[in-house]
């Protein structure tokens, strides 16, 4: 727990803190009893120092003696120094003297973490065999932690490591911004293990059956090494990449052609064929209702939603949960721990790790205990499950109505896709598929009224549409019909409303024919001036 869980002593077990193997077991079988899919976080780059296989690399076991990062270090004027200059994610050198192997191992996080080296191919068979494992368990896929860490430069034939150059922006030393991480970050090999591991889980799929196993890969990186993840023309990858543009590119005075950029930077760059994803916010991103506003959640909500592929939301998004300030003395993220009370709230990300808000009872019905692990935030009489349950348009009720939406429609589940900002404060999401409704997601991202006239970017709309998803900020109801032509919307207001089937179906010889609606009414205007004739 040097990094809650991800410094791991055993790839294979269950640490005590948690439970037993048999609780995971049970786990998955009530979880598959509620048709819910467990998946699980890989972390491929580190162990725990603790772990076994780190103890007897530092004992030099023929077995294991390369299956870490290990160097000698460089010596000058007769002292010993780390082999480069390359700094820890978490602050300070990225190298750790080893007192009983007498050499400096690589952590790019903590010193708790030290790198496993995947150049040894005993390391990426064993890490194959964890994939092999939890697959026996049952579980449905991974999400794969820290991925463009995994591989660093190799030595060159002196076997010394190349120092990264620095960047001019950032003058601390000991700050991870301080230099540019060209060795040690997304390195070519990197796509190709993760293209292994993507053949381990088809592979489980092809002998034993059952839905196709999912890899998700967490990869801040530059979009064209991102896109390569999903895999190429010979070989699949990870089936999602994670997207988080929506929480690098856009902040709170992004305006509605930042957001259709944004969009559609992802949709423009990914493969044919592969699907998109959108992630709002995770347990190292301030939550989106700091980042971009309380009064956008719902918005938020509901363009990632009615967007193409897969939604990715964080516990307590759906709430509309935010940030707590969290006080040096009860902070615990070693990002910030390794700082100092000046300036470890830049660093920390306690503030988005606060327990989840169940109830409005102590703790928040989140612990019996007489401390959780970090503050309540205050606010969780107002913002809980038990509460927002009872009103018709919270933020977790309209979340649940989108996604039985989204459930229901197979033009949200397949349909093609327009993104355009109708102003600087509008943005429309159009999703279309022949025979089925056409949906549209309207989003007022600012503080003024808006009127819109549909027609004049979607020319194709019918005159009315009927109102299917609203917000508290919303004056229209569900089922309300609105005029293309002119549709308002309040500050900061929402809307996803539906077209009719643009075709009209009729059964002749016994199989059903599709005509299409405007196809309809000129047989009938012409059924109609025909018999006035009469």
């Amino acid at each position: 727990m040097a990094d809650f869980g991800y410094d791991i002593a055993n790839f294979t077990e269950i640490a005590p803190i948690f439970g037993t193997m048999a609780d995971f077991e049970h786990l998955m079988e009530v979880a598959k009893s509620l048709d819910i899919k467990i998946i699980l976080d890989f972390v491929p780059n580190h162990s725990s120092d603790e772990c076994e296989w780190f103890r007897r690399s530092a004992a030099r076991d023929p077995e294991f003696k390369d299956f870490y990062v290990w160097h000698p270090g460089r010596m000058e004027n007769g002292n010993r120094h780390p082999p480069s200059n390359w700094v820890s994610v978490f602050r300070g050198s990225a190298w750790q003297w080893h007192e009983g192997r007498q050499e400096f191992y690589l952590h790019q996080f903590v010193k708790k973490q030290p790198d496993l080296n995947y150049r040894n191919p005993k390391v990426r068979e064993t890490m194959s065999n964890v994939l092999r494992f939890w697959l026996g368990k049952g579980v449905s896929g991974f999400r794969i932690d820290a991925v463009p860490h995994v591989f660093e430069i190799a030595p060159d034939a002196q076997n010394q490591y190349r120092d990264e150059p620095r960047n001019d922006w950032d003058n601390d030393p000991e700050d991870y911004g301080y230099l540019q991480h060209i060795y040690t970050k997304d390195q070519p090999e990197t796509i190709d293990l993760v293209y292994s591991w993507r053949a381990v889980l088809d592979a489980f799929q092809r002998e034993h059956g059952g839905e196709d196993r999912i890899l998700m890969a967490e990869t801040y990186s530059p979009i064209d090494i991102v896109m390569q993840y999903y895999g190429n023309a010979t070989t699949e990858g990870a089936q999602l990449p994670f997207n988080f543009l929506l929480i690098s590119e856009l902040s709170n005075s992004s305006n509605a052609h930042a957001y259709e950029g944004t969009v559609l930077k992802w949709l423009q760059h990914m493969p044919n064929g592969r699907t998109a994803n959108w992630v709002l916010g995770n347990h190292d991103q301030a939550r989106v209702g700091s980042r971009l506003g309380r009064d956008r959640v719902d918005m938020l909500n509901m363009l990632t939603a009615t967007l193409p592929g897969a939604s990715v939301t964080y516990q307590g998004e759906e709430l509309g949960m935010t940030n707590v300030w969290i006080s040096w003395k009860d902070t615990v993220d070693p990002s910030a721990c390794n700082t100092n009370p000046s300036i470890y709230e830049q660093y920390s990300r306690d503030p988005e790790r606060t327990p989840f808000q169940w109830t409005d009872a102590q703790d928040a019905g989140f612990s019996n205990a007489s401390r959780t692990w970090l503050p309540i935030a205050v606010d969780y009489k107002q913002v809980n499950v038990e509460l927002e349950r009872q009103k018709p348009l919270s933020h977790l009720n309209v979340f649940k109505q989108l996604w039985l939406l989204r459930k229901q429609s197979q033009t949200l589940q397949r349909g093609k896709t327009e993104v355009k900002a109708l102003s600087d404060a509008v943005l429309a999401v159009k999703r279309y598929l022949e025979r089925e409704s056409t949906y549209l997601t309207l989003l007022n991202i600012y503080d003024g009224v808006e009127t819109i006239n549909l027609l004049q970017s979607f020319p194709d709309l019918p005159p009315q549409l009927k109102v299917v998803v609203v917000t508290e900020r919303s004056q229209v109801k569900v089922g309300d019909i609105v005029n293309s032509t002119s549709l308002y919307l309040q500050p900061k207001d929402s809307l996803v409303l539906e077209t009719t089937s643009s075709y009209y179906s009729y059964v002749t010889n016994g199989e059903t024919r599709f005509l299409p609606v405007l196809g309809a009414y000129l047989w009938l205007a012409q059924v109609g001036i025909y018999l006035n004739n009469r």
